[in-house]
């Protein structure tokens, strides 16, 4: 018969990068947890992982059984929750994953003030280069740019345009471009991320948006494809770069804006708009939902507010 030591063990090799990580994460030896795992493969007669003198990887078995066990886990803490007399007092662990950036910059300091509202919540917040759709065991993942295949219920917390920029000293060394062809005699900084084709960059008049209908805004739409002097996966790092003189960036709103209002960086090009990256919040289905999750979906939508396209920041 399955335990439900059976399933945590799962849930945390699924979650975990390592056999040695989930042995930590579950309080138990290395050898005491594959052990443990080497029993339940013969109860269940299957193979759930494959070993190696560094890694433990899932089989196609494990991960199925490993992604039901935590279903199961989470809909047992829910009925837990459900059956509490104050429904208000939320416990358990909330697990949050965010980018690197922006969860340390605008979405820490909102789960601090989560956490003062719950203090019978444990909060988990892990930040990762890309936390979708790589969410492992999260309850929520927040998510900058366009979801495309998604089983989660998606929900546009704000808008968040991108900014072409560079410093005053590179843009008096080199000319400010004035029209989107002038940006291919630039070095350009990209930023490698999301598995996306970073150095196409799409781009249509901002005049277009209001003025014109769907067709006459598409027939304006300009295609760059760069060469990129700098590559990084930081965007932080992409920006300092920038600042730094060494070409043009690519940047997110909500990381460029401050550094476009202390001149550091100056905003190029600003009558063309670039393909945006919206602030998302994705969870799973209402069905099972639990209750603290349920929570943070209301408090993150109260804390950006009303949500419209022409919303003029990307952060809270």
């Amino acid at each position: 018969m399955i335990q439900i030591e059976d399933m945590r063990l799962a849930a945390a090799l699924l979650r975990e990068p390592s056999l040695s990580a989930a042995a930590r994460a579950l309080d138990v030896t290395p050898p005491a947890l594959s052990m443990r795992l080497r029993k339940l493969e013969t109860a269940l007669g299957l193979s759930l992982a494959t070993r190696t003198a560094r890694r433990l990887s899932l089989t196609p078995e494990g991960e199925r059984f490993a992604r039901e066990a935590a279903a199961l886990l989470g809909q047992i803490e829910g009925l837990r929750e459900s059956m509490q007399r104050d429904d208000r007092r939320l416990t358990g662990t909330l697990r949050i994953a965010a980018p690197f950036g922006y969860g340390r910059q605008y979405i820490a300091p909102m789960l601090a003030r989560f956490a003062r509202l719950h203090p019978g919540l444990h909060m988990q917040l892990d930040l990762r280069e890309t936390p979708w759709p790589d969410r492992h065991d999260a309850d929520a993942v927040i998510h900058i740019g366009t979801v495309r295949d998604s089983s989660w219920v998606a929900r546009t917390l704000s808008a968040n345009e991108r900014w072409l920029c560079a410093s005053p000293d590179y843009l008096r060394l080199r000319g400010t471009p004035r029209v989107p062809r002038d940006v291919m005699a630039h070095d350009c900084i990209c930023i490698r991320e999301n598995d996306e084709d970073v150095t196409l960059w799409h781009l249509r008049p901002a005049r277009a948006k209001a003025s014109a209908g769907p067709g006459a805004r598409a027939a304006a739409r300009e295609t760059l494809r760069i060469s990129p002097a700098y590559v990084t996966n930081d965007g932080a790092v992409a920006r300092q770069w920038a600042e730094n003189g060494m070409g043009l960036v690519l940047r997110s709103e909500w990381d460029a804006a401050e550094a476009v209002a202390r001149g550091t960086l100056v905003r190029v090009l600003p009558g063309w708009l670039f393909d945006s990256a919206p602030v998302t919040l994705l969870v799973p289905s209402r069905k099972g939902r639990t209750a603290r999750v349920q929570a943070i979906v209301e408090f993150l939508v109260e804390s950006f507010g009303p949500f419209t396209e022409k919303q003029p920041r990307a952060y809270p």
